[in-house]
């Protein structure tokens, strides 16, 4: 199974993986694309799904060894992960971290982010929160500028309301450790069948 993460900046998806990583053990492969090459200095939308779609190549490959990918860390939104190419061959959950504009703001402040860039990081985490119970809302700010490879018709104008569905943890008010095991509790949620999956071919 292909575990996505997803938030925006700030939400704590780095933090949240670090810390659910040793509760969750090697059954669990997390990573970021870091971990697939080097990170352009300005990453664009197209390498970004790009890269997702290497990412789910790489889940499944794990599955044959009984392990699963855990990706958290990048923006990688739902709509993206289960548009690339690979996306229809294996079983793709996914949990949105959202945070309130104010705890972002006060982390993003907190690491240095450029203020230049919070009104957008603002206005992608208000998208995501959005874009976790409705698919059709502002698709665009995903499909522009986007890679040839995409399969949007999956989802993108399609009759799917009734199976669109996804985790979102609140870690505004979470300490490290409670995103951390939130984090773990839902990965195992899921890989039992007991949080959303979308399932291999789920939008046929």
């Amino acid at each position: 199974m292909l575990l996505v993460v997803s938030g925006a900046s700030g939400a704590g998806k780095t933090t949240a993986r670090f810390r659910a990583a040793p509760i969750l053990g090697e059954q669990f492969v997390p990573v970021e694309f870091w971990h697939f090459g080097p990170i352009p200095a300005v990453p664009s939308v197209e390498w970004r799904q790009q890269n997702t779609e290497i990412a789910v190549q790489r889940a499944i490959e794990l599955e044959t060894e009984g392990k699963h990918l855990l990706l958290a860390g990048d923006p990688v939104t739902a709509g993206e992960a289960l548009a690339v190419p690979s996306a229809d061959r294996i079983d793709i959950a996914v949990c949105l971290l959202d945070v309130t504009p104010e705890v972002q703001n006060a982390r993003l402040d907190a690491r240095h982010d450029p203020l230049e860039w919070r009104h957008a990081n603002i206005a992608f985490a208000d998208w995501m929160r959005h874009h976790a119970t409705d698919p059709q809302y502002v698709p665009e700010a995903i499909t522009n500028d986007s890679w040839s490879e995409m399969r949007w018709e999956r989802w993108l104008g399609a009759d799917i309301a009734d199976r669109w569905a996804m985790t979102v943890i609140d870690t505004s008010s979470l300490t490290p450790e409670e995103s951390g095991a939130a984090l773990a509790a839902w990965c195992r949620a899921a890989v039992a069948g007991e949080a959303p999956v979308f399932r291999s071919g789920w939008f046929r």
